[in-house]
């Protein structure tokens, strides 16, 4: 019986695979390129990379 994996493989491998493959990439694109998701990434990116106002996330000295 063929793995998971190796089913998933060859159905992304066929032509209706290769196509769905095709729409979901170009709709990420536009989601991507979308200003308003930008906006939302950049804000969850300062907040991550450092939006506390502490010393990078380092934690207490003691």
């Amino acid at each position: 019986m063929a793995s998971l994996f190796s089913k998933v493989a060859q159905f992304a491998n066929s032509p209706k695979g290769k196509q769905m493959i095709r729409q979901a990439t170009d709709k990420a694109q536009q989601v991507a390129n979308d200003p308003k998701t930008r906006a939302k990434i950049d804000e969850v990116r300062r907040r991550v990379q450092g939006g506390r106002g502490g010393t990078g996330g380092t934690g207490p000295v003691r």
